[in-house]
């Protein structure tokens, strides 16, 4: 794995992973990481990319790892983040897969993007704030109902709300905890305090990109896109997913029941071989 630290225009750091540096025969797939993790590409998937000829590109957003925090960051400011990835490594075309609150960032990246983009998959992806005729808090659990109301007050509100002492409780179901047992136990290894040496920031910024408009237009992707979900998760409702199904006209969504927010990952190899039949 190649980690390299991109210089962006406006002078902050993006620290970077490769998976095949120079391998120009792979499909490159970006991976957009969840809320809190930092960004090293999915380990439980490397079998199934070397498998299908997958080279993974990622990056941590800002604030989390070693990249630089920008404040007021949207969906459609993390894409032009990763126009100068993509640029740099000289990748014209690429793949997308994302997860949680990734999800959402890989979407707003394939609406900036347009054609350099073959082909999304997400997990758990969270509907735009101003998403018409969507209830988009109903169904949450309590912990993450405070977490995106402190949000929604403002980045000063919600840095008070990161640092008060509060304890996140996920409430995962039995089928989330189990996957802690097996390959997916790697989320441990990236999420939490330890993705964000340097204070709060990617946390922060995450959630308050989550209730301000994403800067860019999500209907108008042009890549078939793949919306994977669990009926069962309470920290993004399934109604999330059925929203942007209703609402992306290249959706297709994947409706797993009783899954939850880890659980739903049991279907990420089955993911990525979809995408790679959509990229030839």
């Amino acid at each position: 794995m190649d980690e390299t630290d991109f210089r962006l225009p406006d002078g902050r750091i993006l620290h970077g992973y490769d998976s095949a540096p120079g391998d120009d025969g792979r499909l490159a797939v970006v991976w957009h990481h969840g809320t809190p993790n930092s960004g090293a590409p999915p380990q439980p998937l490397f079998e199934a990319s070397e498998r299908l000829g997958i080279r993974w590109i990622s990056f941590d957003r800002p604030g989390y790892g070693g990249s630089t925090a920008a404040p007021g960051r949207t969906m459609a400011s993390v894409a032009a983040d990763l126009t100068t990835v993509l640029d740099t490594l000289g990748i014209g075309t690429c793949a997308l897969m994302g997860y949680s609150g990734g999800g959402s960032y890989a979407l707003g990246s394939a609406a900036v993007l347009g054609e350099r983009v073959e082909a999304v998959a997400t997990f758990a992806a969270i509907a735009p704030y101003d998403a018409p005729g969507l209830d988009w808090y109903d169904g949450m659990i309590a912990s993450g109902l405070a977490s995106l109301h402190a949000a929604a007050d403002g980045r000063a509100e919600k840095l008070r709300y990161e640092t008060s002492g509060v304890e996140y409780d996920p409430e995962f179901l039995p089928a989330d905890i189990a996957m802690f047992d097996g390959p997916w136990s790697w989320l441990g290894s990236v999420a939490g305090p330890k993705s964000m040496p340097n204070g709060p920031d990617g946390l922060v910024d995450d959630d308050c990109s989550y209730v301000v408009p994403w800067g860019c237009d999500p209907p108008k992707i042009t890549a078939p896109t793949l919306l994977v979900h669990g009926t069962a998760d309470g920290i993004i409702p399934c109604a999330h997913g059925r929203w942007l199904a209703a609402n992306l006209p290249t959706a297709t969504l994947d409706l797993h029941e009783d899954l939850g927010h880890i659980s739903i990952l049991a279907a990420a190899e089955p993911a990525l071989a979809w995408i790679r039949d959509r990229t030839g």
